[in-house]
């Protein structure tokens, strides 16, 4: 997984935990959204404010502390996002949402469909 330069100001990581706090739900847009928010969090899942590299690196098994939802494109298979997508909503889910994906002619990679995906641990 690459490395990519983020940055979480403090004025965002206090609307985050501003939003968790009223029990509202933290949404990425974007796997670097979702990279960036988890990097910044701390072992309790409060995002602090961050700047730097990020090189997490996101498989089935990581346990999501800062993100409730994604939305995101779907990925190509066998790529880490496609790693990525499966730890957070569940490999089985994907699986089956890329079959339809298929079946339906949906577009992949960067400028093709989107899908919103529930962390596969939320009580959503």
């Amino acid at each position: 997984m690459h490395a990519e330069y983020a940055e979480v100001n403090e004025a965002t990581a206090r609307a985050i935990h501003s939003t968790r706090e009223k029990g509202g739900r933290v949404i990425a847009v974007g796997t670097t959204s979702l990279r960036t928010l988890e990097s910044a969090a701390d072992v309790e899942g409060k995002v602090q404010p961050f700047s730097g590299e990020t090189d997490i690196f996101i498989t089935p098994g990581y346990r999501f502390r800062a993100v409730d939802m994604l939305l995101t494109n779907f990925h190509l298979p066998r790529s880490t996002l496609f790693m990525l997508v499966s730890a957070f909503a569940g490999p089985e889910r994907m699986k089956a949402a890329y079959a339809h994906a298929v079946a339906e002619q949906y577009r992949f990679y960067s400028y093709g469909d989107a899908c919103l995906l529930y962390n596969k641990l939320s009580s959503l």
